[in-house]
């Protein structure tokens, strides 16, 4: 009716402009404009001095000055043979607000009234308008609320503008009360909707949120429904017809779905046709279904995929591969046949790189594996994504293809990346269970200059410790990938502080160390490093635990010098840096204090871990560590400590083969170990002071040391370590970017021995809770919550339910 209205207003504007006589236009003069230029006008108009005017040039030109929707009334007179046209512009949008929606963000809703052509600064057109409460109330019935109002206001201002008001009033989503698929009896009704997002109340609808209702998400479970069926041989499945009901409180929908089964078919013959390319046999492995296998349509598509990937791999970027299932009604059987064809084989003529303000070309060139001028491959192409990825650098990073305009066997790659944070220049306050307050000062960067170098100096200092450490690494000296990197550092730590949390001595170690890292693969690397260090220990008689005091009295050192040569291998397969979901990692290092060190020792450390996703984002974590040390050589020690036993065998005598040094001792438990206990309280433990016979006093069974200084027994580490975790990342909805953060549940399993022969499954604590990790602004955050399900007795003191550790640490 709106549209009908402006037809026969138009018509009734140019009445005028019809009944003119035909003249010629001697200059043509315009009334009535404010804001948009007399230029704009003759642009559209068309009509120039000297031209001879007639009515229906006159009506044209009426028509095109509307088209451009800046006037509300065009009029066309004449003043002799002047030409006057009187316009009455439409008013402009001073203002644009939006009040009343959760469900839709502002900035989404603005960019499609934009799109429309309702924004701030632009002529304001009233059917504009009725499109815009149109789509926004369609937006909202798809989102299941059909409770929602519109209600625009528009309010006149001076200078020919208008405010707009644009009210929403979402209300409440209809919830799904009933989905009934009728015409099923191959399977329950369970069985079929067990993958629906669409679904009746439950204990998980105030998750899941799928009882409410959405347009989107029916046509998806219908899709899911059609898949079901017809992956399990039903081939001539069909959906007869759905129903939607709404209740006329608008509150509550009614689904029904008519399902035709059809018969179960069976494969009667497979066939791949077309330009082949390669081997018939070379195919035919990727052929997921065999004569007499129940139809199967997800196997027949990933035949397709399959193959089409395989040809994407040796040049062919283009190719298609059609599947055509032929049904025989009578004999339940379908012919399949796959055509094949595999279009140009292409090269990459060039690598284009986008987004990357910051870091060279040059960093992101040699992580790539599709080359310019070589064949395409995707395979090489989804390597170098993930290369990418793995640097931290970028949150994002996607390739494109484009064909070469003229070429039909030349791509162009368009690798478009948006960079991050890689650096950052720290001043803060920090905090955790077992460092107590942690002061900080860094600066990091692990793109330096954009090169892809990574450089870091820092201080700590907390409740026990303080720290300066200072490193860089190229990681690409050479261009085929071979880094080397320089770390200094100097700590200086008083467990005595922390209690009975640790075992009561103090240390400072300075030490320097270079590393070279040699990658074997795209996948594999070997890191060796040589260092050299110094660690002066001392122990405080009667508070720290007596084994370790005669450990160094045997010694004969309390200044302990290192020469340390490590070996290290990496086996990484995650495709993400930050957040990984499918991949893993296998890790292997030895560390060895090198001959004319003081105490001659070796360490050996291995992880196992990998990701796996499972369904609607959730994704499946399990890891394994195991750690141990040992010393090696002839060393012997060198003094009788004054509380020796030969009887008992307590205490060191001189001559004896040097044990494997405390301070090197693994730990368990903390918030990024064994959670649900404190950090580094797990494993041997041992008493401070000795009885009266000078002999170290023995821990009971609960912990507790009688006669010792100390109500219980200080955790001394020891030299073999193994821990397990299972976790399951949440896919949150109010997390959408796992790069900052991931909530998980989580089970831990470990525990730290004085040596291999003690391991026993018998001994080992075990947690279970969940757990926050974020990458917020002052640095990583992790939260968990945990609970104790298995523990070894005295172990009860040092059971923490809550554990956190913020702030940036060094």
């Amino acid at each position: 009716m709106k549209r009908i209205a402006a037809l026969i207003l138009l018509a009734s504007l140019s009445t005028s402009a019809f009944a003119l006589d035909p003249f010629v236009v001697s200059d043509i003069r315009i009334e009535g404009l404010n804001r948009i230029s007399a230029g704009t006008v003759f642009n559209y108009l068309q009509i120039n001095k000297g031209d001879r005017l007639t009515s229906e040039e006159a009506q044209q030109a009426i028509r095109a000055l509307y088209n451009t929707k800046f006037f509300s009334d065009v009029e066309l007179d004449r003043d002799g043979n002047i030409l006057v046209i009187k316009v009455t512009e439409r008013p402009s949008i001073a203002k644009l607000s939006i009040r009343g929606n959760s469900d839709i963000k502002t900035d989404d809703l603005k960019k499609g009234l934009k799109d429309i052509g309702l924004s701030e600064g632009e002529t304001f057109d009233r059917l504009a308008l009725d499109r815009v409460q149109q789509e926004l109330i369609r937006q909202y019935y798809n989102r299941g609320k059909y409770n929602v109002s519109v209600i625009p206001h528009v309010t006149t201002l001076d200078r020919n503008r208008v405010s707009i008001d644009i009210e929403i009033r979402e209300g409440k989503v209809a919830k799904v009360k009933e989905v009934n698929i009728v015409g099923n009896t191959a399977f329950t009704d369970k069985e079929i909707e067990d993958n629906f997002e669409t679904g009746t109340t439950n204990l998980l609808s105030w998750y899941s949120k799928n009882d409410q209702y959405s347009q989107d998400k029916l046509s998806g479970d219908l899709k899911k429904l059609q898949s079901y069926y017809m992956d399990r041989g039903y081939a001539d499945f069909g959906i007869d017809s759905t129903q939607v009901t709404i209740a006329p409180d608008k509150r509550a929908m009614y689904i029904a779905a008519d399902v035709i089964q059809g018969d179960i078919y069976h494969i009667s013959g497979t066939h791949l046709l077309g330009q082949l390319i390669l081997p018939e046999d070379t195919l035919r492995r990727l052929v997921f279904v065999k004569d007499g296998d129940l139809f199967n349509r997800r196997a027949i598509e990933a035949t397709s995929d399959s193959i089409k990937a395989l040809l994407a791999n040796i040049g062919y970027a283009f190719a298609k591969v059609n599947s055509v299932p032929k049904l025989d009604k009578d004999k339940k059987t379908v012919d399949v046949t796959w055509y094949i064809q595999p279009g140009p084989r292409v090269y990459v003529r060039r690598v284009i790189f986008q987004g990357n303000t910051r870091t060279e070309d040059d960093v992101l060139r040699r992580e790539m594996r599709q080359l310019e001028g070589s064949w395409y491959s995707q395979a090489a192409i989804d390597r170098s994504k993930i290369r990418l990825q793995q640097l931290g650098y970028f949150k994002t990073v996607t390739i494109d293809k484009q064909t070469v305009p003229g070429s039909d066997d030349e791509v162009d790659l368009t690798a478009k990346v948006e960079e991050q944070s890689a650096g950052s220049l720290t001043f803060g306050v920090g905090y955790s269970q077992y460092s107590g307050i942690i002061l900080s000062s860094s600066v990091s960067q692990k793109n330096f200059l954009g090169t892809g170098d990574q450089f870091s100096i820092g201080a700590q200092r907390s409740d026990y410790l303080t720290s300066i450490n200072a490193g860089y690494y190229n990681p690409y000296l050479t261009e085929n990938g071979i880094g080397i990197g320089y770390n200094a550092t100097f700590s200086k730590a008083d467990y005595s502080s922390l209690g009975s949390q640790y075992a009561s001595y103090s240390n400072s170690t300075k030490s320097f160390s270079t590393t070279i890292g040699i990658p074997i693969t795209d996948f594999d690397r070997l890191s060796g490093s040589l260092g050299i260090g110094s660690t002066k220990i001392n122990t405080y008689y009667g508070y720290t635990p007596q084994v370790l005091i005669d450990y160094i009295n045997a010694l004969g050192h309390e200044t302990i010098h290192t020469w340390t040569g490590s070996l290290s291998w990496i086996h990484d397969t995650r495709n993400s840096y930050w957040a990984p979901t499918h991949g893993g990692q296998l890790t292997a290092g030895v560390n060895v204090a090198l001959p004319g060190s003081t105490v001659q020792y070796w360490t050996f450390n291995a992880e196992a871990n990998h990701y796996w996703p499972l369904w609607k984002g959730f994704v499946l974590y399990l890891d394994g560590k195991v750690a141990y040390g040992d010393t090696y050589g002839t060393q012997k020690f060198e003094n009788t400590t004054a509380d020796y036993n030969a009887a008992t065998g307590v205490g060191y005598k001189a001559g004896d083969k040097v044990t494997f040094p405390f301070w090197m001792n693994f730990y368990a438990g903390g918030v990024t170990d064994l959670r649900g206990f404190q950090d580094n309280t797990l494993g041997p433990r041992a008493c401070a002071g000795a009885a009266t016979d000078g002999s170290p006093i023995k821990p009971a069974a609960n912990g507790y040391c009688q006669g010792s200084p100390y109500t219980y027994a200080q955790p001394i580490g020891g030299a073999f370590k193994v821990l397990g975790t299972a976790e399951i990342y949440l896919p949150l909805p109010f997390l959408k970017d796992i790069n900052t953060a991931r909530v998980s549940l989580f089970m831990d399993v470990g525990q730290a021995y004085q040596n291999v022969q003690s391991f026993s499954t018998k001994t080992l604590d075990a947690s279970a809770g969940i757990s926050l990790h974020w990458q917020a602004p002052i640095g990583p955050l992790i939260i968990s919550l945990g609970t104790p399900i298995r523990s070894q007795p005295g172990d009860s003191q040092y059971e923490e339910r809550i554990q956190f550790t913020f702030g940036s640490q060094f």
